[in-house]
């Protein structure tokens, strides 16, 4: 695969390069189709560093030692008021990406061929990027030569390898004939039925329908483990064979994220300063290295204390990070909710506590308003064809050739509501509903055996059933009154039944913004005491009858061994996977309310 192109031809915001558009994503660009690249060919010199240190312990943990610091994805300076120069460097600034897929099709005299093969002509527009496109520079078409377009149909494996359709070999079943193709289409809905592949050649024609029935399956090629977001392909080989989707299918790329919340692990005001500013602090090795970081950097906030006073935080704090290395992500945040202690307030994170609705006070012990709160993503991998889950390390597919040293991250700040559940409600209510917590771990055991996973590993418990559906339905409930769509509500599950370690049952329901502040105040004036309670009710009121009653009422978990979720489906309970854990699994609606057809296992009663 030549390098690729250096000329900017699109925009995209920063956290979609981390959701939508991470490394290995395919992005639809205004007259191109292209692979977004490694980070061996990220201009990190251009990116800025995101101090998350917690973050960045867990990113290690995956990805090894040598990852050295979380860096936003570089953006083009601030250019207002200055003349347009296609020369000038800054205007080069962005994350580079590969033409893909790497077979065009001419819209009007409908010849499919690859960019190898010379047919298709580049043609760049250096005043207006934006306009960089192919061409059939031979069409027969009178006047301008069209553009071409990017074949419709790739091939992939769920080891996350991605390789162009195998044209040649489809239409000619594995005999030696090299073309040209013609791509048809005998109808006007675009579907695969009405679309054939044919050879000027040979004339032998077929129909691209077959692609998707198990005939068409079963002549497909074993994967080459061919990367091209690496422009290699994989020197452990692939034992998969490729399945047919389509350019633009929501299954051909999903991002393996790890989040934090920024919250104050250190009560004094040093130590808290020292985290917001890691990176610029985590390469002092000398005491006399902070008065060199005073001069060039100004440390204003650092006004009150001596450089002996940083010297010593420093120390102290480096001696304490050893011993939370394996600490989870969650349970540093769960400890600053739970204790609801507000002199530990920071600039990025604010908490208010408020009363539990009264109706609702013998099952929510606490009820905390997040008027602002900071998270940081890092994407350290993803998937293709099935979402992440527990499918452990094999099917990670990575976002570098070597060891990265880096991770693209971005950082969002937003408001949300933190609700706890009092832990001996939780406790007795788990008892009495033994026989679902046992339904459902048999449907976890056969939907990770069916998938040749340890079926005894890996099960949440019950416990987390419950506080998932009810993140789920507060918000869908939500949803409606602030403002905010569906999808950019977020949820947080903090879930621990009791044993070696001090249990956590609690949910945080958020929605943050890269481009803004993202708090407006919207969703905090919802957790208010009367406010929380009127939504929970309706919540509650809601999920009592649903539309697809009495199906969705009768399904169990045993029977739904490729959703793992009981009473629950996308007119109930579902969330846009923007906004759940857990990609919709583990959910059942009996456990908040009596339905139609299960009676007993409600965590609130009738």
């Amino acid at each position: 695969m030549p390098p690729p192109q250096r000329t900017n031809v699109g925009e995209v915001r920063p956290n979609q390069l981390i959701l939508t558009y991470g490394v290995g994503s395919v992005i639809e660009l205004p007259y191109l189709s292209a692979m977004v690249m490694g980070l061996e060919d990220w201009p990190a010199a251009r990116a800025v560093a995101i101090s998350e240190e917690r973050l960045l312990r867990a990113v290690r943990r995956q990805l090894g030692g040598q990852v050295e610091k979380l860096l936003a994805p570089p953006t083009v300076p601030d250019t207002a008021g200055r003349p347009f120069n296609p020369f000038d460097d800054e205007w080069k600034i962005g994350v580079p990406v590969a033409h893909f897929p790497r077979w065009l099709m001419c819209p009007y005299c409908r010849i499919l061929a690859p960019i190898s093969s010379g047919i298709f002509t580049f043609e760049p527009e250096p005043y207006r990027p934006d306009r960089a496109r192919f061409i059939h520079a031979n069409c027969p078409r009178p006047g301008r030569p069209p553009e071409a377009l990017p074949a419709r149909f790739l091939v992939a494996c769920p080891k996350g390898h991605l390789d162009d359709f195998p044209w040649l070999d489809w239409v000619h079943r594995g005999a030696q004939c090299n073309g040209p193709l013609r791509f048809l289409e005998t109808g006007a809905s675009g579907e695969a039925a009405d679309v054939q592949v044919r050879c000027d050649t040979c004339k032998t024609a077929r129909s691209m329908a077959l692609v998707f029935t198990d005939q068409g399956k079963s002549e497909m090629p074993a994967c080459r483990g061919r990367r091209p977001h690496l422009r290699d392909y994989d020197p452990q080989g692939c034992t998969e064979t490729v399945k047919p989707i389509l350019l633009g299918a929501s299954n051909s790329w999903f991002s393996i994220l790890l989040s934090a919340l920024s919250v104050p692990s250190q009560s004094g005001r040093l130590e808290q300063l020292l985290e917001q500013q890691w990176s610029a602090f985590e390469r002092i090795r000398e005491r006399r290295d902070i008065e060199l970081l005073r001069t060039f950097q100004g440390l204003r906030d650092f006004a009150d204390f001596t450089d002996g006073q940083i010297w010593e935080a420093l120390e102290r704090m480096r001696q304490g990070g050893d011993a939370q290395e394996e600490r989870d992500l969650k349970v540093a945040e769960w400890e600053i909710f739970s204790a609801a202690n507000l002199i530990r307030n920071s600039p990025d994170l604010q908490l208010r506590p408020v009363q539990p609705p009264p109706a609702y006070s013998r099952w929510i012990e606490r009820v905390l308003l997040v008027e602002r709160l900071r998270e940081v993503r890092a994407l350290v991998a993803f998937t293709r064809i099935d979402p992440p889950g527990e499918e452990g390390q094999a099917m990670r597919a990575p976002i570098s050739r070597n060891a990265p040293r880096w991770v693209p991250a971005a950082e969002v700040r937003g408001e949300g509501i933190f609700i706890q559940f009092n832990e001996s409600q939780i406790v007795n209510w788990g008892l009495r509903c033994g026989d679902l917590d046992r339904q459902f771990q048999r449907a976890h055991a056969g939907w990770r055996r069916s998938r040749g996973l340890d079926p005894d590993t890996g099960y949440p418990g019950l416990r987390f059933v419950l506080l998932h559906s009810f993140a789920h339905a507060v918000i869908r409930q939500f949803s409606v009154e602030c403002g905010y769509s569906m999808a950019s509500l977020r949820e947080r599950i903090y879930s621990r039944p009791p044993g070696q370690e001090a249990p956590m049952a609690g949910i945080l329901i958020y929605t943050a913004a890269p481009d803004s502040e993202g708090k407006l105040g919207g969703l905090v004036s919802l957790g208010e005491t009367r406010e929380l309670g009127r939504h929970l009710q309706a919540a509650f009121d809601s999920l009592e009858l649903c539309a697809s009653d009495p199906l969705c009422a009768e399904s169990v978990p045993e029977q739904q061994f490729l959703s793992l979720h009981g009473s629950a489906c996308h007119a109930c309970l579902f969330a846009p996977e923007t906004s759940c854990e857990r990609g919709n699994r583990y959910l059942d609606r009996s456990v908040l309310v009596e339905t139609v057809e299960r009676r007993g296992w409600s965590f609130f009663g009738q």
